[in-house]
């Protein structure tokens, strides 16, 4: 098979996985007189910008609160991972197997039962409808994976620079935070951008435990646009859009980080 051949085939598989976002921009553009046409307009000639006008006067507060959200639980995972990362990779504590055993699992718990879980709790420590409790639940599906990753990463650190460190009269702590963290970038970075986009895409742990706040995230304010008689497909398009910017955004500045970080500790030497 040619490169020709390879060239196009990847073109036409690119354009079926992109076209459900290309559906989405044209969708978000698109009147509500004409969203049942039959057929459908492949191309928003005679577009609309109400979507998107909704977003500005109704959507700003909802993306604020997962902007906010979303750096919370980037900030308690790399609090909680980072250390406990460098303990498992470095420090060796007994029962460090089993620990990282107990990691995996708990990433295959499903997210809905776990809700129901921090519901009880958050019940009867009165923290339901708080910005808090929801980034405290958020933290719970990335530090998991946040400490696997930074094990991983920081097995690779050369046992020399810890070595050294501790010559020069470094205690574990300052060896961790001035030795060890700076040279781990990769794996802080992977880990606060699947962080964030797991808090900022959530709606599981949104809709139970912040269903009726004042404060609520980008996902339940799309939701508030759909209901029996009222199906604002332009304004729920053009949310949808918006809110998948940052995380585009993030994806692309941090890619080459990301990949470095995700394979750390796939090859040993």
């Amino acid at each position: 098979m040619n490169r020709a051949v390879k060239t196009c085939i990847g073109v036409a598989l690119t354009a079926v996985m992109l076209f459900p976002v290309y559906w989405m921009l044209n969708v978000s553009l698109t009147k509500d007189t004409d969203m049942r046409d039959d057929p459908p307009h492949l191309l928003p000639l005679d577009g609309t910008l109400e979507g998107y006008r909704a977003v500005l006067d109704q959507q700003l507060p909802y993306l604020g609160t997962s902007l906010f959200v979303g750096l919370g639980t980037v900030l308690l995972t790399l609090l909680l991972s980072a250390p406990a990362g460098f303990a498992l990779a470095k420090l060796r504590p007994r029962g460090s197997g089993v620990l990282s055993f107990v990691l995996l699992v708990a990433q295959m718990i499903p997210g809905v039962i776990m809700a129901m879980g921090f519901y009880a709790i958050y019940l009867k420590l009165g923290v339901l409808n708080s910005v808090t409790g929801l980034i405290v639940a958020d933290s719970t599906i990335a530090v998991p994976f946040g400490v696997l990753i930074f094990t991983a990463f920081m097995s690779g650190v050369p046992q020399e620079l810890i070595a050294a460190a501790r010559i020069d009269g470094a205690s574990t702590l300052r060896t961790f935070w001035s030795v060890v963290l700076p040279v781990s970038r990769n794996a802080v970075v992977t880990v606060s951008l699947f962080a964030f986009l797991w808090a900022w895409s959530d709606f599981v742990f949104a809709t139970t435990l912040d269903g009726g706040g004042d404060a609520q995230p980008i996902t339940l304010g799309i939701y508030q646009y759909i209901g029996n008689n009222n199906q604002q497909w332009n304004a729920i398009m053009a949310t949808a859009v918006v809110a998948s910017i940052p995380a585009t955004l993030l994806l692309i500045v941090a890619q080459r980080y990301v990949a470095a970080g995700v394979t750390a500790g796939a090859v040993k030497d």
